[in-house]
C-alpha cells in the first residue's frame, strides 16, 4: 500500500519537466522500499518505537538525496568544482548531525570543526524517527544551496527538492505518531539553518556568482598560466584557497613547491612537459576511455567531487549501511573534499603554473592540441589527485582495504562528441586505485604533467590525515 501511494503522488507530477529526473530517483527509492512477504516490517520503519538507533533505519534517505543533490549540482549553473566541492561538504555534514542524536556510539563534530562550537541537540528522553530527521534536514539545506530565489534554476530547483521530501515523508511517517515526526522534522530543519548560517562565513558563500571574478589580475612571468584554447581570460576562482577549511588543521598545511621553472631543453621543467606531448601522441584506447570517464565537465556532470560523492554512495549502497553509517560517509567525504580543493586552489594560485597546453606549444609544437581540453586555471597540483588520493584513504578507513567496486557515475551517458570516446564502466580492486587512475587520466588528457599527479596524490594523503583525526566516534 506504501508503494501504491507513492506511485500515486508521483503521477500526479510526473508531467512536470521540472521534476522528471527526481522521478527516477524516487523510483529507485520505491523499489527499495518493497518488503518480501516473508518480513513483517519496512526497511524504514519498526513497529512500535521511533526512537532506536539511526542505523536500524534504512539508508535509503540519505543515498536518495545524495543522488539529488549529485543531480542538482549537473543543472545548477555556477557549481564549478571548487563551488561543487563546499556544497557536498554542507550537504553530508548535515546528514550526519540531523541523525547523530540516534547514534549511541557517535558524537556532533560542533566544537572540532574550524569556527563551528554548537549545533542544536535533541530533547533528551524525547523519541525521534531519524529518517525524517534527515530528510526534513537534507531537504533544508538543499533549497538554502540550490533554490536561492535570485537563480534562474531556483524554481526547478524548489520544486524537486519540495516533492521528494514529501515523498521520502510519506514513506516514513506511516506508523509514527504526530508528536515525534513533529519533533524530529523540526529537529532535522534546525540543524540545516544552523550549519547554514555557520556556513556563510567560510569565505566561499555564493560563490557560484564569482567563478570568474573581473578584477582579477593575472600575473605575467616566465611559466606563468595563460588562457589556453577555451579561451577563459580570468582563471577559475583565484581566491578559493583563502577560504575556510572544514578542519584547521588542514588550514596550516604547508605548500609544496613545483619543479623550478627552465627554458632549457636538458631540464626537469621541459622534461616534465615534453612527457605529455609524447604520451598524448601514443594514447591506447583504454588510456582515451580513462580520460574521458574521469573529465567530470562541470554544467555537464556533478564535477569531480561528485564523482568521489557518488562513489561513496556506491560503498554505501554496496555494503547495505545503515543510516547512521551512510550520513557518516557523506560526512566524512564531504568534509574531504572540499578541504582539498581549498588546499590545492591555495597552492594553483600561489605559483600559476602553466598548463602543457602553453608550454607545448611555445616550445615544442605550435599547432598541439591535448586530447582534452584544459580547464581554465593553473596546473600544478592536480585537483583531481588531490582530492582522489584523500577520498581514497578515508573511504579506505571507513569501509575497508581492497574494497572491489563498480564505478557508475556516467552509466548510460552517450560518447563524447569531441572525442568520439564512448563512456565505459570502471571496475576497481580498492580506493586507492581508483585514485591512481583518476590521477592518470589528466596525464592522459595532456591536461597535467607527472609532477602534478605525484603532488596532488602526495598532498591528498597528507590531508586525509587530519579528516582522520576527527573524532566521530565517543
Amino acid at each position: 500500500m506504501k508503494t501504491q501511494r507513492l506511485m500515486t503522488f508521483s503521477a500526479r507530477i510526473i508531467n512536470k519537466p521540472a521534476i522528471l529526473f527526481a522521478i527516477s530517483c524516487f523510483a529507485l527509492f520505491l523499489n527499495s522500499c518493497k518488503v518480501k512477504e516473508t518480513d513483517n516490517i519496512s526497511p524504514v520503519e519498526l513497529p512500535t518505537e521511533n526512537s532506536y538507533p539511526a542505523n536500524k533505519f534504512s539508508s535509503e534517505v540519505a543515498s536518495t538525496w545524495a543522488e539529488v543533490q549529485l543531480e542538482l549540482t549537473k543543472k545548477t549553473a555556477g557549481y564549478t568544482p571548487p563551488v561543487a566541492a563546499r556544497a557536498y561538504a554542507y550537504g553530508g555534514l548535515t546528514m550526519y548531525e540531523s541523525v547523530v542524536g540516534g547514534l549511541p556510539n557517535n558524537q556532533s563534530l560542533a566544537g572540532q570543526l574550524a569556527a563551528l562550537t554548537t549545533l542544536p541537540k535533541v530533547e533528551a528522553g524525547k523519541e525521534y524517527n531519524w529518517a525524517l530527521s534527515a530528510n526534513a534536514a537534507e531537504a533544508n539545506i538543499l533549497r538554502a544551496f540550490y533554490a536561492e530565489a535570485s537563480r534562474p534554476q531556483a524554481v526547478i530547483n524548489k520544486k524537486i527538492i519540495d516533492s521528494l521530501e514529501l515523498v521520502l515523508k510519506n514513506a516514513n511517517k506511516v506508523g509514527v505518531a504526530q508528536d515525534i515526526i513533529d519533533r524530529s522534522e523540526k529537529y532535522g530543519q534546525m540543524i540545516a539553518d544552523a550549519i547554514f548560517e555557520w556556513s556563510k562565513t567560510d569565505g566561499g558563500h555564493e560563490g557560484y556568482k564569482r567563478n570568474f571574478p573581473a578584477t582579477y589580475t593575472v600575473p605575467v612571468y616566465d611559466g606563468a598560466w595563460k588562457l589556453t584554447e577555451n579561451g577563459q581570460k580570468i582563471p577559475m576562482q583565484p581566491t578559493w584557497g583563502a577560504n575556510r577549511t572544514f578542519i584547521a588543521a588542514n588550514q596550516d598545511m604547508p605548500v609544496p613547491n613545483p619543479i623550478a621553472y627552465s627554458s632549457s631543453l636538458d631540464s626537469p621543467y621541459f622534461g616534465q612537459y615534453f612527457e605529455v606531448y609524447a604520451k598524448n601522441k601514443s594514447l591506447t584506447q583504454e588510456e582515451k576511455e580513462i580520460a574521458v570517464w574521469w573529465a567530470d565537465n562541470p554544467g555537464e556532470t556533478f564535477t569531480p567531487p561528485g564523482h568521489s560523492y557518488n562513489i561513496a554512495n556506491i560503498a554505501v549502497k554496496q555494503t547495505k549501511a545503515g543510516l547512521g553509517k551512510a550520513a557518516e560517509a557523506f560526512a566524512r567525504t564531504g568534509i574531504t573534499v572540499n578541504d582539498a580543493f581549498i588546499n590545492c586552489w591555495k597552492c594553483k594560485f600561489k605559483f600559476n603554473n602553466e598548463r602543457p597546453y602553453t608550454m607545448v606549444r611555445r616550445e615544442i609544437d605550435p599547432n598541439w592540441k591535448p586530447f582534452w581540453p584544459a580547464p581554465p586555471f593553473p596546473g600544478f597540483p592536480s585537483g583531481h589527485a588531490t582530492q582522489s588520493s584523500a577520498v581514497a584513504e578515508v573511504l579506505t578507513n571507513f569501509f575497508g582495504d581492497n574494497f572491489a567496486f563498480v564505478d557508475n557515475s556516467h552509466l548510460g551517458r552517450i560518447k563524447d562528441a569531441n572525442t568520439g570516446v564512448e563512456f565505459k564502466v570502471r571496475s576497481f580492486k580498492s580506493f586507492n586505485q581508483f585514485a591512481t587512475e583518476s590521477a592518470a587520466s589528466r596525464f592522459y588528457g595532456g591536461i597535467h604533467t607527472r609532477q602534478d599527479n605525484e603532488t596532488g596524490l602526495a598532498e591528498g594523503r597528507k590531508l586525509a590525515k587530519n579528516v582522520l583525526s576527527l573524532k566521530f566516534k565517543k
